[in-house]
């Protein structure tokens, strides 16, 4: 088969890719297994949530996307409480940079349903087969269809099967951290307050959810640790409750009250990759290009913006220009160069120091926040960043 693009991966960005490119009538090809619809009942809910940006949020909307999601399964993020591992303390509004929302909270589940429910809408032309090999401009699937096209985009993950085959490398460094994922019930509402708190064993993230027939709950995201992390996901169901409820207990202090896990846990080792983002009729996208730490909850928001500046930038080619082109392809790298290196320096070197627990460090380092805390200039800045 021909086709002027490829896309190998369907998972959120590589449909997100298609879809982009198939609303400016370009020749898209994906290929990919179909992602599993889940539905859920009114008090379930996916374990993976993203928090998605208002960049991503308009740019969901203007592939026809963001209207198809259940209302319900959104929250909004009206404020961020950012605590140190001293005294540290970090609030930010949306108010403060005149914007109604900082984010939107909602799972992954819920953004593939509308991805997929589009693509079917749209007829886009999607063969549900496996990576097989790839020599420049031939991809072959696990079942022997062949493609040959003028640019193959690898939307397929941390572990790109694509960028593999393609001799790109990839630069990874664990962080001898695990995530670990899970809904809590809390006691006390949330209010569309994410909240984080920085400490030695590592990063707690609780972001805002719908409410349940029992009241609030939040989402949990505790980059913990290795070793504490391994601890807690070897005890049983029971012993691991109780534990993390005592666990949260201290951290959040109280914060949103009486925390109660509610369904399993769910444990991610955290990396920090990074590849060349282009090679020979090849571009990456997602987390086939980079994967950061998810204390700031970017990742989807920086893939999601590789799709955009991908999209903008192939159709913006001279007529004379293929998609592969490599100089269009150069042009793709360098605008994704600055805001992906942006991103990963906050994240890395945020995790980084408060990995320290120098004396003087945890002094300087909560002494920031609090100046941060006092200057208007400073919030607005960051929560700009946050928004793009």
């Amino acid at each position: 088969m021909s086709a002027s693009i490829v896309v190998c991966g369907s998972g959120i960005v590589g449909l997100a890719t298609t879809l982009a490119f198939a609303r400016k009538g370009e020749a898209v090809t994906l290929v990919g297994p179909r992602p599993a619809v889940h539905t859920f009942a009114q008090d379930e809910f996916y374990p993976r949530v993203y928090a998605l940006s208002p960049a991503s949020q308009r740019f969901l909307a203007s592939i026809g996307v963001w209207d198809l999601m259940d209302s319900r399964r959104l929250t909004s993020v009206q404020a961020m409480e950012i605590h140190g591992d001293g005294n540290g303390l970090l609030n930010l509004n949306a108010w403060q940079s005149a914007q109604s929302e900082l984010a939107w909270i909602v799972e992954s589940s819920e953004i593939e349903r509308v991805l997929v429910q589009a693509a079917q809408v749209m007829g886009l032309h999607w063969i549900t087969e496996k990576f097989g090999s790839y020599t420049p401009g031939v991809l072959t699937t696990d079942r022997g269809t062949t493609f040959k096209a003028e640019l193959f985009i690898a939307a397929d993950g941390a572990q790109s099967p694509l960028r593999a085959a393609a001799g790109l490398t990839v630069d990874s460094r664990a962080y001898g951290a695990t995530a670990l994922v899970a809904h809590l019930d809390c006691s006390v509402p949330h209010q569309g307050t994410a909240l984080q708190w920085f400490g030695a064993d590592g990063v707690l993230a609780l972001l805002p959810m719908p409410d349940t027939t029992k009241g609030p709950q939040v989402s949990m995201v505790w980059s913990l640790k290795e070793e504490i992390a391994t601890e807690l996901l070897a005890m049983s169901a029971q012993d691991r409750a109780v534990e993390l409820q005592a666990r949260l207990a201290a951290v959040s202090a109280g914060r949103l009250g009486v925390l109660t896990l509610r369904g399993t846990v769910h444990g991610f080792p955290l990396t920090l990759n990074q590849s060349p983002m282009v090679g020979e009729r090849v571009a990456l996208a997602g987390d086939a290009a980079h994967r950061l730490h998810p204390l700031a909850g970017q990742g989807l928001n920086l893939g999601l913006g590789d799709v955009q500046g991908l999209v903008d930038t192939i159709m913006g080619r001279e007529p004379y220009r293929s998609p592969g082109d490599p100089m269009v392809l150069r042009r793709y790298r360098r605008l994704r160069a600055e805001p992906v290196l942006a991103m990963r320096l906050v994240t890395d070197g945020l995790a980084r120091l408060f990995d320290i627990q120098h004396a003087p460090v945890v002094w300087l380092r909560n002494i920031g926040m609090n100046l941060a805390e006092k200057l208007p200039f400073i919030k607005r800045q960051l929560i700009a960043g946050a928004s793009r």
